[in-house]
This record gives structure tokens, C-alpha cells and sequence, in this order.
């Protein structure tokens, strides 16, 4: 699939099936839970300004040891958002997941919590990365709707946007990765289905198997 033209209409297929975007509602405050990623500017900057607005009151950062750089990414965020004036009560961090899926299930805990005093959750994560929103909705089955917001990644060169995703070697790799592997756990039962309806992602009933998957080498 990476290697063969890709026509117009199956692009705008494909874009519309990552793009996890799904804003809550303006002026509802949720549970922000940021997937990790060595990439901090985007994320903290709209976790922090949300926060400040009112909008952030739980803060759950995720990401271990990054295995390029070797920066504890929940750490990391962490610092970055209590300069910004994130106060360190309301961030929860699990520093210990090594890809997508415990990014999660380390974070169940502070999930719950948000889930307990009665908050929602967001989702903050790249703007293709579908696998977070199967993800979370197979190990937390009892959800409810739940929100996206997104940011556009950069590998070394342009950054990787919805309308040129194609133009760069990197971007187009990965996009079509998380489309073809996506659809396939969907497919197998590994991964819960989801639908975005009215405006917030939902999970489908179906089976959902809560184990762990095996993600392609260089997913984050």
C-alpha cells in the first residue's frame, strides 16, 4: 500500500478515517489525558492555555523513556506545564508506559478518577492517531463519550498535516500505518470499535479483547 499511487478520493478516505478530532463542547471542562510523544510544544501549549481558561481541572500525562532521545516524556511534560503555571495538583503522571496501549493502561487509575468525580475525558494527541481512541475505549469499556483534541507532527522536515500528509516520506508512512493497523485490530476484535456522533467519540458494542497489542516499531 505505502508504495503505490494513491488517488484523490481514497486520500480523503484515509485522512478522515485518523483524524481523531473531536473538540468538546466549548466551555466544558474534562479530563485531559496527553498521550505521549517527544514532541512538546503542541500539547503543552493547549493543555496549558485550556487549563488557564478553566477547561483542563485534571491533567494526565503519559509516556515513559522515549527511545530515540531517552527523555522520560511524562516528566518532561510535566516540567514544561508547571513553568507554564499548571499547578502540580492537578497533573497525574504514569512515567513508566514504553508505547500506546499502557500510555492507558498505566493510566486507568487517574482515568477512573476523573471518571469518578463526575469529568469526561479528552483525549490530546497527534491528529492521526486513530489507535488512541480504540485504545481507550477497549480498556475503559464504560467511558461514556469522550473528546479529541489534536496537534500536527514534524519528522525532521515539513510537518504532517491533514492536507499534505502524502507530500513527505515520514508522513505518509506513518498515516498509512496507523490506517492499515488500526482497521486490522478493529477488524480482529482486538481493538473496540468507536464512532464519532455527535461531535464526541463513543464506543460500539462488540467484544474488544483487553490485551495488549504488539505495535509496529516506530508507531509513536
Amino acid at each position: 500500500m505505502s508504495e503505490r499511487r494513491l488517488g484523490a478520493r481514497e486520500i480523503t478516505e484515509i485522512t478522515a478515517y485518523v483524524d481523531v478530532s473531536a473538540p468538546p463542547p466549548a466551555g466544558r471542562a474534562t479530563a485531559h489525558l496527553v498521550f505521549g510523544t517527544n514532541q512538546f510544544g503542541q500539547p503543552v501549549e493547549i493543555v496549558a492555555e485550556r487549563h488557564h481558561r478553566g477547561l483542563a481541572p485534571l491533567v494526565i500525562l503519559t509516556g515513559g523513556v522515549n527511545r530515540h532521545d531517552g527523555v522520560v516524556e511524562a516528566g518532561e511534560f510535566r516540567r514544561l506545564l508547571v513553568a507554564r503555571g499548571v499547578p502540580e495538583e492537578v497533573i497525574r503522571c504514569e512515567d513508566r508506559s514504553a508505547n500506546t496501549w499502557e500510555n492507558v493502561a498505566f493510566s486507568l487509575p487517574y482515568v477512573h478518577e476523573a471518571l469518578a468525580a463526575g469529568l469526561s475525558v479528552t483525549t490530546v494527541s497527534k491528529w492521526y492517531h486513530r489507535r488512541t481512541v480504540h485504545m481507550l475505549a477497549t480498556q475503559v469499556p464504560g467511558i461514556g463519550p469522550f473528546h479529541a483534541l489534536t496537534w500536527d507532527p514534524a519528522y525532521g522536515g515539513p510537518v504532517v498535516t491533514r492536507d499534505a500528509w502524502t507530500a513527505t516520506p515520514g508522513g505518509r508512512r506513518r498515516v498509512l500505518r496507523e490506517w492499515e493497523e488500526t482497521a486490522r485490530r478493529v477488524a480482529d476484535g482486538s481493538f473496540s470499535a468507536v464512532a464519532l456522533v455527535g461531535g464526541a467519540w463513543r464506543r460500539r458494542r462488540g467484544p474488544g479483547v483487553a490485551t495488549a497489542p504488539r505495535e509496529p516499531p516506530g508507531s509513536d
